[in-house]
């Protein structure tokens, strides 16, 4: 499978320079043949291929008024044809129901968050013995290496974010020497907004939260940002702020997820999750918590990691009621308010964690094998006959220890 590895550089005033020229130069090639092609289809042409679209930006760069174009390298330019390409392509895909839907191609603006060119193989750029980047008509940039690649990339692209900061991202081949050795455990995972996660052995994983702890800080620079003039020099310092301010949430939460996904793919053979709703839930005054947690993120990682370890990553449908049945009896006990966090079965008896029930009705839902000593489960009380009646410490020969280490 293919990987992405993106590491921070530092290009120098010359070099800024030239990558913002680069930029400027992939984004009107991008919106000149996106023009060309919606005029083809307001007049009722044919559809204007990819093969034209590169004879007339030969064609342009010979002539005065595009001459500027030539001083970039002319990959970056036919690459941002490609991109215009798979924007198409998506589009269409969209339409026929092959992917899920996506609006048409847009143009691009200079005042857009995210600038990016893209350099493939034959570009003659490469990574000096010095551990430098050379890019063609750029130079060589600085880079924070903070870990080493798996393999040669086949392509690298520059992206500039609205904080200002500068990345290069490598593409690379992952080989099958990646696949971990096999290991026993199954896991199903119950995501959350007071948990970030509950795993069906009891574990529970508190939610960081990362933009309500920084919504302080966050408030006190769009505040800043308000009351500069638009247009003026001190708005775009205070823009910056702001982008670094909500990058640096960004950051903290995407590491938490990688450390998080990687740890469960590790320690796990399988891993089962829900397919939750999130556009639904997104719209309810929950909105910022679940966009807090990014859960649509974080199984995403899973699944690539699972993908790339060689485990098993099992997505089971969201209407599966994992909520409402008991995990031990298998009655459907009907649904319940959010505030109901520990509730009794009654066809059993069984004292039932809300997050841990729905955890192991995942794995189960899944088909993984789930332990009964990792349910986290109690009994109800039941009078037990005089002549059996002992201490309260459960038989310590029982497969789940005493009452007490089951609620560990």
């Amino acid at each position: 499978m293919q990987l992405r590895y993106s590491f921070r550089v530092y290009p120098s005033a010359g070099q800024r320079s030239a990558l913002a020229k680069a930029f400027g130069c992939a984004r009107i090639v991008f919106n000149h043949a996106l023009r060309v092609r919606e005029e083809a289809r307001v007049a009722g042409l044919p559809f204007v291929t990819s093969a034209e679209l590169s004879k007339r930006l030969t064609a342009a760069k010979q002539t005065p008024e595009r001459a500027w174009l030539g001083e970039v390298s002319a990959v970056i330019l036919q690459q941002s044809l490609r991109d215009l390409d798979a924007a198409y392509r998506n589009f269409f895909d969209g339409l026929k129901g092959k992917r899920p839907r996506m609006g048409a191609p847009r143009f691009k603006s200079k005042r857009d968050n995210r600038q990016s060119i893209r350099f493939t193989a034959n570009a003659a750029w490469r990574i000096t013995p010095g551990g430098k980047l050379r890019l063609p008509k750029i130079g060589d940039l600085k880079v924070k290496w903070s870990r080493s690649l798996p393999s040669n990339p086949t392509t690298v692209t520059v992206v500039k974010d609205a904080a200002g900061r500068y990345f290069a991202s490598f593409v690379v081949e992952s080989g099958p020497q990646e696949v971990l050795p096999q290991t026993t455990p199954e896991i199903g995972i119950d995501l959350g907004l007071g948990h970030f996660a509950v795993l069906s052995d009891g574990t529970k994983i508190d939610s960081p939260r990362f933009l309500r702890r920084a919504e302080k800080r966050l408030k006190k620079a769009q505040r800043a940002l308000s009351r500069k003039e638009k247009g003026s020099s001190n708005r775009n310092k205070a823009r910056i702020k702001v982008a670094r301010a909500h990058a640096k949430v960004a950051d903290a939460r995407r590491e938490f997820h990688h450390q998080l996904s990687t740890r469960l793919i590790r320690e796990n053979q399988a891993v089962a999750v829900e397919d939750l709703a999130v556009k639904g839930l997104a719209r309810t005054r929950l909105a910022k918590s679940v966009h807090d947690a990014s859960w649509s993120a974080f199984v995403s990682m899973l699944e690539y990691k699972a993908a790339r370890y060689g485990r098993t990553f099992i997505r089971i449908g969201r209407f599966e009621p994992t909520s409402q049945v008991c995990s031990q009896c298998g009655v459907k006990d009907g649904p319940k308010p959010l505030s109901v966090r520990v509730w009794t079965c009654k066809a059993c008896g069984t004292v039932l964690d809300r997050d841990i029930n729905a955890a192991v009705n995942v794995a189960k839902a899944a088909g993984l094998a789930v332990s009964a000593c990792g349910a986290q489960v109690r009994p109800g009380l039941v009078p037990a006959p005089r002549s059996e009646a002992g201490p309260t410490r459960s038989d310590p020969h029982s497969p789940c220890g005493s009452r007490r280490e089951s609620r560990a």
